[in-house]
């Protein structure tokens, strides 16, 4: 059990101060792993060594008279997770509370998506980086001023009721999906191999609390859906298999068939949106386990109301990918070129299609040169795998 989702909630709740609940929680941990006989309750005392650290911190920067009146607070306690157990419970998972304890409306949409992401999901700032498509130090910033206006502006750590989720619930959701879109890259599990599953159940989750909110639903079942390839997406030599070239028989089923209700019940709320579209793309793809074929004109109008409810770079790159196969790769390439290559020389997918057009035209050379722009971008092992093979077969 990850006991840091549920002991960073404390110290921060007790501290009121992000950062130091974090480097607390840090020390306490380094300091665990010196013991040479394991705590009987893990999370207990970490949680109790982590304020005595956090207690030596504030001695550093604050005043020895403020320091002393923590620690006094700190030794009348009884309970040592008396913290968390205060912790209101309408949510019955740590991290999925934290998550929506950081959403908190005053901070910018962005923010507080990052934040969650860096604090309570523990993605490296390089990799939250990628999400947003901005460099690694502007990541940083964002995520260093989310924090001061935190602490300075004395947002309380707590729960809000549940009338006011709704101020939250879009920052959660784009929250687990960016998680899930990591674990999802990732689809050897060579960064975290529980990744996936974490943010399926968060997303799961989060639905069966928000059964009148469509997105909550349109989310569960896009991730349901991209789970159900998981079988199918490495080949023996753990390269990754592009989504037209799958086995359909390996495919999850009952995933797909669960994610189908999912929609239904989202559907039969009236309020479409992002989650829910982008689900029903992945829908489609799922179906030419039973037609065959795939149904591209189907997805390039998908691809166009998601372009009028969530415009994007990303979201213009995929739809290209839609366009190649319904107008053809001539066609599609005008639409890649129509985004500032700013926007996308950083992302890996970006250049990745450009190959993928560029071959399709017969241009070899420029495919070749973008397959080279990709690989310098650090792709995980089985990605790596599956352009070098390209790479070798443009050659």
């Amino acid at each position: 059990m990850d006991v840091r989702p549920r002991v960073i909630a404390a110290l921060a709740a007790h501290l009121r101060d992000l950062d130091l609940a974090e480097e607390a929680y840090a020390a306490a941990l380094e300091a665990c792993l010196c013991l040479k006989d394991a705590p009987s309750d893990p999370p207990a005392w970490i949680f109790v060594v982590a304020k005595r650290k956090a207690i030596d911190l504030i001695r550093r920067s604050r005043s020895e008279a403020r320091a002393y009146e923590l620690a006094s607070a700190s030794q009348a306690e009884d309970d040592p997770m008396a913290d968390i157990l205060e912790l209101p419970d309408p949510i019955p998972d740590e991290r999925l509370r934290l998550i929506f304890i950081c959403c908190h409306p005053s901070l910018a949409p962005e923010a507080r998506v990052a934040l969650a992401l860096k604090t309570i999901c523990g993605l490296p700032v390089g990799q939250i980086a990628r999400l947003f498509l901005i460099s690694e130090q502007s990541m940083y910033q964002r995520i260093t001023r989310a924090k001061t206006k935190v602490r300075e502006a004395g947002i309380p750590f707590e729960l809000p009721a549940r009338r006011h989720w709704g101020d939250r619930l879009g920052a959660v959701l784009l929250t687990l999906e960016l998680l899930y879109t990591v674990a999802y890259q990732d689809s050897a599990a060579e960064y975290d191999g529980d990744l996936a599953i974490e943010a399926d159940r968060l997303a799961t989750m989060v639905a069966e609390l928000c059964p009148d909110e469509p997105e909550a639903l349109g989310l569960a079942a896009l991730i349901a859906l991209a789970r159900s390839r998981e079988n199918a997406r490495l080949d023996t030599f753990g390269a990754m298999i592009p989504l037209s070239r799958q086995d359909t028989s390996k495919w999850d089923m009952s995933a797909i068939a669960r994610a189908r209700c999912l929609l239904d019940s989202a559907a039969q709320l009236g309020s479409p949106g992002p989650c829910q579209i982008m689900a029903l793309i992945q829908l489609t793809h799922a179906r030419r386990a039973f037609d065959i074929k795939t149904d591209w004109p189907a997805i390039l109008k998908l691809y166009d109301a998601l372009m009028l409810l969530r415009p994007s770079p990303v979201v213009q790159l995929n739809r290209a990918i839609a366009v190649a196969e319904v107008e053809g790769a001539a066609s599609a390439l005008a639409e890649l070129q129509q985004i500032p290559k700013e926007r996308l020389e950083n992302a890996r997918p970006y250049h990745v299609a450009l190959s993928h057009l560029y071959s399709r035209m017969g241009d070899n050379q420029a495919a070749a040169d973008a397959l080279d722009a990709a690989l310098l971008l650090d792709p995980p092992r089985a990605e790596r795998l599956l352009l070098e093979r390209r790479r070798i077969e443009l050659s």
